[in-house]
């Protein structure tokens, strides 16, 4: 019976990721070089130019951008500083009994719509809220909380949301490093912070990437918590997006908007890797480990003949080597 070729597996894979993910960008693309041809016309693609991607670089919409990468960088660096003791903990510190409760609590927000939770925080942070009178009563304001419909109110909003996805993956990275490990640095001498600076994190490092990248790339195109939280304030690139699509019915520039956020996220996550990268060069050459026989000692210098060493000795040296 003949066993059929190894790539027959990934034939699903690729069929799905063919036709969700490369044929959508691909009319993306192609959409994004037309034009809105009338009033009630949505696209049409008989003349092509980049007038499109020129329109979506104004003004108004590079200060949108720039209010993106902004919220996106922040909002992954909090995820980041916050996860990362929090997975160490679960994976080093809990009990091997407890991590597979402490994970269903961390996935206990996604047992909630993402609307539905960003519209809690919006009850939350309302001015007329129990958060705000509880500020007041305890004496930590002097008037309603104004953190609703500001930056401020997005990026806490983007945490809450896209946080587990950065714990799990850390979790997992955690606890596959080898508690031998770090009881063998711990006896060479090295103490606990240096133990995980040396040992724990590099090796974790796949675990950070990954969080990094799974809470980055939707994080900038997100709009929901920016339509909720931010109102005009918080203006994101998803929410132009979306309102070119829903509202105005102009695709061509929907589709030129939504291709410079791939880019930028592109260029962006290409600049983080370059940066840490180039961080992480002296302290590679630092532990570079050299399998082989160590290097041979420098040989002593020869004496040459306008050495004083190499000079015959005088009358007096003579007689006193004579006798």
């Amino acid at each position: 019976m003949r066993r059929s070729p190894g790539f027959a597996l990934a034939v699903p894979a690729w069929a799905w990721l063919v036709i969700f993910f490369v044929a959508p960008v691909a009319m993306v693309v192609w959409f994004s070089f037309g034009y809105k041809p009338g009033i009630f016309g949505t696209h049409a693609n008989d003349v092509l130019s980049f007038d499109r991607y020129v329109e979506a670089l104004s003004p108004t919409f590079f200060a949108t951008f720039q209010n993106t990468l902004w919220v996106g960088v922040a909002g992954t660096l909090l995820c980041l500083v916050i996860g990362l003791p929090v997975a160490y903990w679960m994976a080093v510190k809990a009990p091997p009994s407890r991590r597979g409760l402490l994970l269903a609590l961390v996935m206990v927000p996604f047992w909630t719509n993402f609307l539905v939770r960003t519209i809690g925080w919006q009850v939350i942070l309302a001015p007329e809220g129990w958060l705000s009178s509880l500020l007041q009563g305890i004496g930590l304001t002097n008037g309603p909380l104004d953190l609703l419909y500001t930056r401020g109110a997005v990026l806490l909003g983007v945490v809450y949301n896209y946080l587990p996805l950065m714990i799990l993956p850390l979790f997992v990275a955690f606890d596959r490093v080898n508690g031998p490990l770090r009881e063998a640095s711990k006896d060479l001498g090295a103490g606990r912070w240096r133990t995980f600076a040396r040992v724990t994190l590099p090796l974790a490092r796949p675990g950070v990437i990954a969080g990094v990248l799974l809470v980055f790339i939707p994080l900038m195109g997100d709009y929901i918590t920016a339509t909720v939280l931010g109102g005009a304030k918080g203006n994101m690139v998803g929410q132009l997006v979306a309102s070119q699509f829903q509202t105005a019915q102009n695709w061509a520039l929907g589709s030129a908007m939504a291709m410079l956020l791939i880019i930028v996220i592109v260029l962006t996550v290409a600049a983080g890797a370059l940066v840490v990268w180039i961080v992480s060069l002296p302290f590679r050459a630092r532990h570079r480990l050299v399998l082989g026989d160590p290097p041979a000692p420098p040989s002593p210098p020869v004496p040459g003949p306008s050495d004083t060493s190499a000079t015959p000795a005088g009358p007096r040296e003579t007689q006193e080597v004579a006798a």
